[in-house]
């Protein structure tokens, strides 16, 4: 009967003696009541014991606790810096968009390319480019 992990589990949250835990033990339980019957043995011994498990775990959750925080942070900032590179991406394209359609025009009025390339910026191959995709 002490083979079955159920029944060893409610005799040690029943309360049994320490004599009837060295009977558990001798059963080989699983890690988890083991882990527990020892948690259970330390915290029992006294009040700085049991102060000092108390902070330890406190010190635990708040390590937890402040990495998870900076994990969400750092998510916020790069989620925000994303954003921020893709509009300015967005602009660039948006400009250049709108210096090769004013060129374009200039081209259909015909200005010499002079004119063109110090009026929009471009590239003298840039505005090749824009001819050849005009003819």
């Amino acid at each position: 009967m002490m083979n079955d992990g159920l029944v060893r589990w409610l005799l040690f949250l029943k309360g049994i003696t320490k004599s009837s835990w060295e009977e558990l033990l001798m059963h080989e339980p699983e890690p988890a009541l083991k882990k527990a019957m020892s948690v259970l043995e330390f915290l029992s011994q006294d009040e700085q014991a049991r102060q000092q498990y108390i902070d330890r775990q406190k010190f635990l959750w708040d390590e937890v606790s402040m990495i998870e925080g900076a994990r969400e942070e750092g998510l916020k900032k790069g989620l925000e810096e994303g954003i921020q590179k893709g509009i300015e991406e967005g602009i660039k394209e948006g400009e250049a968009e709108s210096k090769r359609k004013i060129a374009i025009n200039m081209l259909a009025v015909g200005l010499d390319q002079d004119t063109i390339i110090k009026a929009t910026g471009l590239t003298l191959s840039e505005l090749e480019e824009l001819k050849k995709e005009k003819e």
